[in-house]
């Protein structure tokens, strides 16, 4: 048996966390020596600082979220140059534009108050990309900073906004409450890399074992996960580790969640192409031409661990 350690996990909340569940439950991180401490977060900006800052190992995030750091871009000041790097792929998320049952069209959302997350960060040019496409523009709309989904939706359950971004399982139960669903991200483009799994180069560096182990035992999850014979078992799993989702919509989330055009993506592979459209989308609205998405990526050891489980 390893020796064990401990990793700390930064996550946003949601069904894409199914793996870290299976891994867990399944075994798959005690037999690697690992125990992981989940915490899921408020806001983009509250992960970015404190894996900045060491408080976590490992952040389950937007690809954008690492490339805005990177660049400087991010919508608060680090105290230093941040280091992220993506370590693994995670999904290709579908990313949903949700709004109060009377708004039926994206031309209604003029002059009204928008969640997001951030304003300049994560899926926030999903959005705009939205918006010209039906006509309008960012400051056609009040767009107002909440956080992570969980609280995006509450605002609009209260009527606080008129509308948000949401990924699973708050799409779902979005639609099953008789909110629209204005657009999906999987309508717009081909590909794209919503979640990915990062860390800072420093801890990358020194904790590489480890990160090959946590990512064995992921890996394991993922694989667990999206085997069809499993789906009754994860789905259970899900539900028992999310259930805020209700039963009416759980077959929805899962249906999502388990397709490689809007959920998880298989063996954590990173994709290129969706790699290019995130830059795509930021150098079109941060004014700074982005081409090279390699180099935000740190995949040493995602290929060593790769290596690691086929030959087992």
């Amino acid at each position: 048996m390893p020796e064990w350690r401990v990793i700390r996990i930064i996550a946003f909340p949601g069904a894409p966390n199914l793996p870290l569940f299976a891994a867990d439950q399944l075994g798959c991180f005690a037999k690697e020596g690992i125990r992981i401490e989940l915490e899921t977060t408020p806001s983009s900006v509250y992960q970015a600082e404190k894996l900045a800052a060491g408080a976590f190992d490992i952040a389950f995030t937007a690809f954008d979220n690492i490339v805005a750091y990177s660049e400087g871009q991010g919508p608060v000041q680090l105290p230093k140059p941040a280091d992220f790097c993506v370590v693994m792929g995670a999904t290709q998320l579908e990313v949903s534009l949700i709004a109060q049952p009377e708004i039926s069209t994206i031309e209604k959302l003029k002059g009204r108050s928008i969640a997001l997350d951030a304003i300049s960060t994560g899926f926030a040019f999903i959005f705009y990309d939205m918006l010209e496409r039906h006509g309008l523009a960012p400051h056609d709309c009040v767009l107002v900073p909440v956080g992570a989904t969980p609280p995006r939706w509450q605002s609009v359950k209260d009527g606080t906004h008129a509308a948000t971004l949401t990924i699973e399982p708050f799409t779902s139960i979005a639609r099953a409450n008789g909110y629209s669903i204005l657009d999906v991200s999987t309508r717009i483009y081909q590909a794209y890399q919503g979640g990915v799994v990062a860390s800072t180069r420093s801890w990358v560096s020194a904790n590489g074992t480890a990160l090959e182990r946590f990512m064995k035992a992921y890996l394991r999850g993922l694989d667990w996960v999206l085997d069809p014979k499993n789906e009754a078992a994860a789905t259970e799993l899900l539900s028992s580790q999310m259930t805020e989702i209700p039963p009416s919509a759980l077959r929805s989330v899962m249906q999502s969640l388990l397709s490689s055009r809007s959920g998880l993506t298989p063996k954590a592979e990173i994709l290129p192409a969706g790699m290019e459209k995130v830059l795509s989308l930021r150098s079109r609205y941060s004014g700074t031409p982005l081409s090279d998405w390699q180099k935000y990526l740190a995949l040493e050891n995602y290929e060593n661990a790769a290596r690691q489980l086929a030959g087992t």
